[in-house]
């Protein structure tokens, strides 16, 4: 999570409590919000007040207005405006019931199925993909370099990578990409692929459970993983790994980038939030290079990527 402890737990409050939607419609003053809203008038004063400090409102003549930094809680199109704070307060709402999870409760993430404004995905897929795409450009940039120092060129598919923002950054560099992911996490990014050169195809990520982990390409250059062992199993990354491997071209490279455990200050953070999320943890690098290593590929290492407190874990496919 990227903002301060007390300013979270008062957006989500806020979005709990309805004073968010109040205040996004046509709720302008503290009073209209808590009459709509049946909070307390100090609770609506100082609540409204504290979100306009911290940026999100701002007061003109006692009227409130959204900023730019509100857009992520507006019924936007587009995943650019949905920022990083949607999906940090799903998080801190599954954190906050983690208890009941870790006493074997159903964890509340997807639990509220209704769609999205465009009817793309659900709120909470949205929200995710809104976070990946707020990514600073200079961790996208790094990460893609990563990539890149061991294959310059060539055919980079990217699995699981919606809404595409690494893809680009790829092709602008003039790869020739393929991004891979499920049907709505693709629907809910064609807004975002429209003009770019990036070839977009349905495919869902292996589950424990799952038969085949076959890719439908073959013979590329890269295969890129941004941040999605994390939320996998072992078992699931496992099978993960090996479909990418199969889809290698004679001496081409798997790159998987994601905070490691015992490498990355953000691994610990990471592990709890996927506890609470109800599936997947930070992996230790011993764990990726036995992936690796059932999967065929040579020359594993583990690299830290340079300005972020992300790990590249590279193998490569074998000359023939």
């Amino acid at each position: 999570m990227t903002e301060d402890r007390e300013t979270l737990f008062l957006l989500w409050a806020a979005r709990e409590t309805g004073v968010l939607d109040a205040l996004l419609s046509d709720a302008d003053t503290p009073a209209e919000v808590a009459e709509r809203t049946h909070v307390t008038e100090r609770a609506a004063r100082l609540t409204v007040a504290a979100l306009a400090d911290a940026g999100f409102f701002r007061d003109v003549g006692g009227v409130y207005e959204p900023t730019n930094r509100a857009l992520g809680f507006l019924a936007a199109a587009d995943l650019r405006s949905v920022g990083r704070f949607p999906a940090e307060l799903d998080d801190l709402d599954a954190l906050r019931q983690l208890p009941a999870t870790m006493r074997g409760e159903d964890p509340p993430v997807g639990s509220n199925d209704e769609r999205a404004p465009d009817g793309t995905a659900s709120e909470w897929t949205r929200n995710r993909l809104g976070h990946v795409q707020a990514t600073d450009e200079a961790t996208v940039r790094a990460c893609v370099t990563a990539a890149q120092h061991v294959v310059p060129d060539g055919r980079v598919v990217d699995i699981g990578g919606a809404p595409g923002t690494y893809a680009v950054e790829f092709a602008r560099r003039g790869y020739d990409v393929t991004l891979l992911d499920a049907a709505d996490r693709l629907d809910a990014s064609a807004s975002l692929l429209a003009r770019e050169p990036v070839e977009a195809v349905t495919w869902n990520l292996p589950c424990d459970g799952a038969d085949s982990s076959d890719l439908p390409v073959e013979g590329v250059d890269c295969a890129f993983v941004p941040l999605r062992t994390g939320e996998r199993s072992a078992a699931a990354n496992r099978r993960l790994v090996a479909g990418a491997a199969d889809a290698l071209g004679p001496g081409g490279w798997l790159v998987v980038v994601d905070y490691l455990r015992e490498r990355s200050p953000a691994a610990r953070a990471a592990t709890v939030r996927r506890l609470a999320l109800g599936s997947g943890e930070a992996h230790a690098p011993a764990a990726y290079r036995d992936w690796f290593e059932a999967a065929g590929l040579r020359a594993v290492q583990v690299r830290d990527v340079p300005g972020t407190d992300r790990q590249a874990v590279l193998g490569q496919a074998r000359d023939s």
